[in-house]
């Protein structure tokens, strides 16, 4: 659990207060995927009896026993079992009164999650969580039969452990002194063999970049010739065949060529306007990011340096040697980060954003229902992901079909007629749309156990990310099909 998150995760995820409305089988699953991990604190909203339905459908109910009882309070005792250390709270209140007479109910948790909201309310919720930035996400799960989708409704999300497969610079074109010195001095002509077969392949980047260097008036190499040429000449240093860490850094030579500076993604965030009129109840974050602005306006013109080296061909005293070397540079730069900061932050999200400045990311999100009426970008999903678009218009005519309909079975002719509404003028309901809205059609209020268990993990997985600030969530229509067994996004 740790290892996935971190002790900052967890506190969050710890702290955290989730209002899930209702207790349905789909929500109880997304719930069970939050208290096993150890969530803070649940509620459960909910004004409904257990009926036999939900009796044959949610594991979170003791069958024909828990029928005629509270659903909150019966689905609230039995997740409670799952985790001692959560509190679960059970709201027997209405949610279009609570939406009528005390809105701020809403507002004071961290996330809210609702499963087949009637339409008119959730159009109400959303519409009330997104009238103040500082309100919480909302995530919206639809579900029929075999189909469903997800979308997470929020303002802005500012990641800073996105947990990045994009590895942060070594510096090599841009060695600091300390590293530069170390390369400088091994004689590599009167090197021990043994030795010489496990120099660090940074180590022989550097000093082959600045061999290459004083022999073409300080230039790296920049043709495609050239660099064919440099990388002839670090396997010209080997003095044995079989010296692997010679192999690594020629095939590492991309890293001598390329000019270390800050990522486009980063540039453009350090252009926010906000940085320049920061107040100290700012975000902890844009604090952090006016601080990389001024770290970055100054030379090297890099991001900090991380101590953190990939593995390499090396023994281990010199793997150690090149480890402290970027321990203490990065270190240094820690420090002169740390002076541009203005206000008081913890070191601990310091040393995360410092750590993590290479792959830092801001989402902006969108309010729920915008796809619906944006048709510009609904005709494009109609031609990048026909399947996907087909089950959400598919939901989405059901919900429009609800408001017009109340209490009224819905029917494939008039789910397709719904559908057809909230295409621009010309358009044509992709060739997947009769599957969709004929399940749609079958089953529009069936909540089925092996949907709610799949949805339970894909719904509390990107929860746990938007808590946590960690990883990126998906920022999009998430849509799923069990009929056919696959995922995807809109």
């Amino acid at each position: 659990m740790y290892s996935l998150w971190a002790t900052t995760g967890q506190s969050a995820l710890e702290n955290a207060h989730i209002l899930v409305i209702p207790g349905s089988a789909t929500s109880t699953s997304i719930l069970k995927n939050l208290v096993l991990p150890g969530v803070g604190k649940f509620t459960i909203l909910d004004n409904r009896k257990v009926t036999p339905e939900d009796a044959g459908n949610n594991f979170f109910l003791e069958g024909p026993s828990s029928i005629g009882k509270s659903r909150a309070e019966e689905t609230v005792r039995l997740l409670g079992e799952l985790n001692e250390s959560v509190t679960g709270i059970a709201d027997t209140s209405s949610v279009a009164k609570l939406l009528e007479t005390d809105p701020s109910y809403f507002t004071s948790f961290t996330l809210v999650i609702a499963h087949n909201l009637d339409p008119t309310l959730l159009d109400k919720l959303s519409t009330l969580l997104w009238s103040d930035d500082s309100y919480p996400p909302l995530v919206v799960v639809r579900s029929a039969g075999f189909v469903a989708e997800f979308f997470i409704q929020f303002h802005e999300l500012a990641i800073i452990e996105t947990h990045s497969e994009t590895a942060p610079s070594l510096r090599i074109d841009k060695a600091f002194p300390a590293l530069l010195d170390h390369a400088l001095s091994l004689d590599f002509a009167n090197m021990d063999p043994t030795e010489h077969g496990h120099v660090p392949y940074v180590v022989i980047l550097v000093r082959a970049l600045e061999d290459w260097k004083n022999a073409h008036e300080g230039k790296p190499p920049q043709t495609s010739a050239e660099k064919k040429a440099f990388k002839e000449s670090i396997l010209a240093m080997k003095i044995k065949m079989d010296e692997e860490n010679f192999d690594e850094a020629e095939s590492q030579a991309y890293r001598a060529s390329a000019v270390t500076g800050v990522p486009s993604e980063i540039a453009a965030l350090l252009q926010d306007p906000r940085l320049g009129s920061l107040i100290p109840s700012s975000p902890p974050f844009y604090h952090l990011l006016a601080a990389l602005q001024k770290f970055t306006l100054e030379p090297p013109h890099t991001l900090p340096l991380t101590s953190t080296l990939p593995d390499m061909k090396a023994d281990t005293n010199s793997y150690i040697h090149l480890q402290k070397l970027y321990k203490t540079r990065a270190e240094e730069e820690k420090a002169r980060f740390k002076s541009y900061v203005t206000v008081p932050i913890d070191d601990a999200l310091i040393d995360s954003f410092v750590k993590n400045a290479h792959a830092l990311k801001v989402l902006r999100g969108k309010k729920w229902g915008a796809l619906d009426t944006d048709h510009e970008t609904l005709t494009n999903a109609l031609a990048s992901a026909p399947k996907q678009t087909a089950i959400h218009l598919s939901l989405s005519a059901l919900s429009s079909l609800a408001v017009k309909r109340p209490g009224v079975a819905p029917d494939v002719e008039a789910l397709t007629a719904e559908a057809e509404a909230l295409l621009p003028p010309g358009s044509v309901l992709p060739d997947e749309f009769p599957d969709a809205v004929g399940e749609v059609a079958r089953a529009p209020t069936a909540d089925l156990p092996n949907t709610a268990a799949l949805l339970g993990g894909l719904v509390a997985q990107e929860v746990i990310k938007v808590i946590t600030k960690q990883y990126v969530p998906i920022g999009s229509y998430c849509t799923v099909d069990l009929v056919e067994t696959w995922t995807g996004v809109i």
